[in-house]
């Protein structure tokens, strides 16, 4: 099993979040344990912020058996129309394309999200399996 990873996972392992931290690397492991990782060039820019040099960030990666997979065209146009959609039903602001991205690109690379952020991905994505270390799959 393919299992993307949002941001918020890694950075809850990063940053050591106390609330978050070890529900979030209970997952990965699980994840792990059943398949492969990867994250999309989207979130290994957001968790680039997390090292000093790309080496390091090259290393974490590495050490944890995480692939990067780029987004393609289709998963670009695909999160362009699912934003378009979004916004056009009232979604607010506060959703930045990137969220797009790394919902289209989980959606189209992936059988599964691990992420915090589960309502909104399964209310955008609705054919995408999201699960949430807190909550479990939605």
């Amino acid at each position: 099993m393919i299992t993307a990873l949002d941001t918020n996972i890694l950075l809850d392992i990063l940053a050591g979040d106390e609330g978050f931290a070890e529900s979030s690397l209970g997952a990965v492991e699980q994840a792990a344990a059943s398949g492969s990782l990867v994250i999309c060039d989207v979130v290994y820019a957001e968790i680039s912020t997390h090292f000093d040099v790309q080496a390091d960030l090259e290393r974490f990666l590495d050490e944890n058996s995480i692939d990067v997979q780029p987004l393609g065209r289709a998963d670009l146009f695909y999160a362009g129309r699912i934003w378009k959609k979004y916004r056009a039903s009232g979604g607010t602001r506060s959703r930045i394309l990137a969220d797009f991205l790394i919902g289209a690109h989980a959606e189209m690379q992936a059988l599964q999200l691990l992420s915090r952020d589960r309502g909104f991905y399964r209310d955008c994505f609705s054919s995408l399996s999201v699960f949430d270390p807190r909550k479990g799959r939605g």
